[in-house]
């Protein structure tokens, strides 16, 4: 099964780390967060994925070509400028990564319908936004959006707090502080999308923002669903989401690090 993950957008508000790199390439525990989102995939078998570039995209073929290789003993022949790459059986990640130019200025659905060269029109395919980790049961998702039959299942979150949650009693005074990763209220689009590839019937070009006409003309066709997840869930807009996840990573609690 195809994984798409949309990796073209500018980042504006990680200007201070997405002037030189594109956002999905951002480091958290020192691999870019595309990294960590591919690792989670792979960890429930999809292996094969096919990544949108769009802003630097060159950045993330750099990558993914010293990453293939350089992970890897070498020996380089400086005589007839060979390089052999050794690594013992199992050790290299067993991924296939279709890396494609969807353009500096296309919108998200756009950046989706350029991928469906490289996804096909056969089957069900998956879904991610380059910028944010969950712990969600992908096979369970996957069971939801084959027991229902619809053209489109999106992943509902609950956002992320902003601030620490204050109770105040009548007198002003505090009787509970807590800096809760996630608010009890609400429900918000957490992308990890399963797909059927009549959604590319939806989106008409470039300018297309997925979240806009396709998601909304889906619904009102009876054609989205929503899979609710309770659990862990962060994109990485700003510098503070950065280093909560940084925190999370260093503290050895990452909730979506699931392999090991």
């Amino acid at each position: 099964m195809k994984v798409g993950i949309l990796a073209g957008g500018l980042g504006s508000r990680l200007a201070e780390e997405t002037t030189i790199k594109p956002k999905p390439m951002v480091e958290i525990g020192s691999q870019p967060i595309m990294w960590h989102i591919m690792k989670y995939y792979a960890h429930f078998g999809f292996t094969d994925f096919a990544v949108a570039l769009g802003y630097r995209g060159e950045y993330i073929k750099r990558w993914l070509v010293d990453y293939a290789s350089l992970a890897n003993d070498l020996t380089v022949s400086l005589r007839d400028g060979t390089v052999r790459q050794h690594t013992a059986d199992g050790e290299r990640e067993d991924w296939n990564i279709g890396l494609v130019e969807t353009g500096q200025d296309t919108n998200t659905g756009g950046r989706i319908k350029r991928l469906q060269p490289w996804i096909g029109t056969e089957g069900t395919f998956m879904l991610t936004w380059g910028d944010g980790v969950s712990n969600i049961d992908l096979n369970a998702l996957l069971e939801f959006h084959r027991a229902h039959g619809k053209l489109a299942t999106l992943t509902a979150v609950r956002p992320p707090a902003r601030f620490g949650h204050l109770e105040i009693d009548d007198d002003s005074q505090i009787t509970e502080f807590s800096e809760k990763p996630q608010t009890g209220e609400g429900w918000i689009n957490g992308a990890f999308f399963v797909l059927e590839p009549e959604i590319f019937d939806y989106i008409e070009g470039d300018a297309t923002q997925f979240e806009k006409e396709p998601l909304e003309e889906l619904a009102k066709d009876g054609q989205l669903m929503a899979y609710r997840h309770g659990g862990f869930w962060q994109c990485m807009d700003t510098l503070r989401d950065r280093r909560l996840l940084q925190s999370m990573w260093d503290s050895g609690s990452a909730p979506w690090k699931v392999w090991f």
